[in-house]
């Protein structure tokens, strides 16, 4: 925490110096950053709020939601593949991994469903490259705003927190844009770095308000948004909440992010659009078998148990106004290489979890025959922008996507 350089008296009001100095070391607010030229907190309550977990590092939706129904599968991956007897049955063609065991009773009564061969329009085997893309979602156009950016411009002045980035500081390219936001590593970080048995959050207040005054909305806006922010989050890390172990989330980043996440949903802040990421999915060596310690089912194990652990902690009144997709920039090779890994692919899986969603896997399945591979990778036949286009609409309550996705009309996918 910054040392904050302020007088011994603790009786001592905020001086105009003390102001300047302890706003000049970053002294306000920690682990937050608040974009945007206005927030307005307290904004509309009861809208739905779409999460989008972003998997870096390009994850394998074939280890996850497995094709044991489609022979080729078994015969490219002899090495890590999940066998028929250890997937967990969704039909006659998928099988969740058997790490997703948490999921399994989200995925029969219709609180989960994945959409499988999605992809991009240009696709690219670069992290950066297809991330970025991705995040843009503006492809063959001049535009350098995210995606999430401009879905918060197409809802008018939905309020400081629509659109949250949640377990980091900073914001994914997502959000890039003039639009208001918020990123912060968690709620409690939230907060006066100098505490307020210092200075009481209402005298930085009164201070602003007069240094303030009649200054232009631009140079008093930064100041007066972190202000509000943190009397925000203050008020909602001292309500009583359980611990993520007693949550049932994994003690992990993804646990500690996703109950933030859950906390915000059910305060009833107005949150419209929110991101978390969770990475490590580059398995390029030793992906392992689909047995409790191999690297892949590490990681979907704590996942699942994340993902389980985030819908009953909503509970059912705030699920049904939440969707949560997971993106990722790229799948994986169908055939694994000769380190018992995947190289950098295409099409891959979207997992949804929310109320309203439709059974199932969806999408058209291309098949894994070498004949319907394109350059060694699963097809895709459904574009990434419908399945977010669709969860807008439905959940969120975006009118059109026309903006959202410049140039591109949406196929109707079924998920919602």
């Amino acid at each position: 925490m910054l040392d904050c350089g302020c007088p011994e008296n603790r009786s001592a009001g905020v001086s105009r110096r003390t102001l300047f100095r302890m706003a000049a070391v970053g002294g306000l607010t920690t682990a937050s950053t608040v974009s945007g030229a206005t927030l307005a907190f307290g904004a509309p309550a009861g809208t739905g709020t779409l999460v989008v977990l972003s998997l870096r590092g390009g994850f394998d939706g074939l280890s996850a939601v497995v094709p044991v129904g489609d022979a080729n599968y078994a015969k490219a991956r002899p090495g890590i593949q999940v066998t028929a007897s250890q997937s967990l049955k969704i039909d006659s063609m998928f099988g969740l991994n058997p790490a997703m065991q948490p999921l399994l009773k989200l995925f029969q009564n219709g609180t989960m469903a994945a959409v499988h061969a999605v992809g991009q329009a240009d696709p690219t085997r670069s992290h950066f490259e297809a991330m970025a893309e991705m995040e843009r979602a503006a492809p063959d156009s001049n535009l350098r705003t995210g995606w999430i950016d401009r879905t918060l411009g197409s809802l008018g002045d939905p309020g400081g927190f629509a659109g949250s980035q949640v377990g980091s500081g900073s914001m994914p390219d997502s959000m890039i844009g003039p639009n208001a936001k918020f990123a912060m590593n968690s709620i409690a970080g939230v907060k006066l770095s100098v505490g307020e048995d210092l200075v009481p959050l209402a005298r930085w207040r009164s201070a602003m308000k007069t240094l303030h005054t009649g200054a232009a909305p631009e140079l008093s806006a930064p100041m007066t948004n972190a202000l509000g922010a943190v009397g925000k989050m203050s008020t909602l890390n001292k309500a009583t909440s359980k611990s993520v172990k007693e949550l049932g989330y994994p003690e992990t980043a993804l646990g500690n992010a996703l109950h933030d996440v859950a906390r915000l949903i059910k305060a009833d802040l107005g949150l419209r659009v929110a991101t978390v990421d969770y990475g490590n999915w580059d398995m390029h060596v030793n992906l392992g078998k689909a047995t409790s310690g191999a690297w892949m089912y590490r990681q979907l194990e704590e996942m699942s148990k994340a993902l389980a652990a985030f819908a009953a902690e909503l509970g059912t009144e705030a699920l049904n106004r939440t969707t949560l997709l997971t993106l990722s920039e790229f799948g994986r090779r169908v055939a694994e290489n000769g380190s018992g890994g995947l190289d950098h692919g295409h099409g891959n899986v979207v997992l949804a979890l929310g109320g309203g969603l439709n059974k199932g896997v969806h999408g058209k399945w291309p098949g894994l025959a070498a004949g319907n591979l394109v350059d060694g990778d699963l097809a895709s036949t459904t574009d990434y922008r419908s399945i977010v286009s669709e969860v807008l609409k439905k959940r969120v309550g975006v009118d059109s996507t026309t903006d959202i996705f410049p140039g591109y009309k949406p196929k109707t996918v079924g998920l919602a």
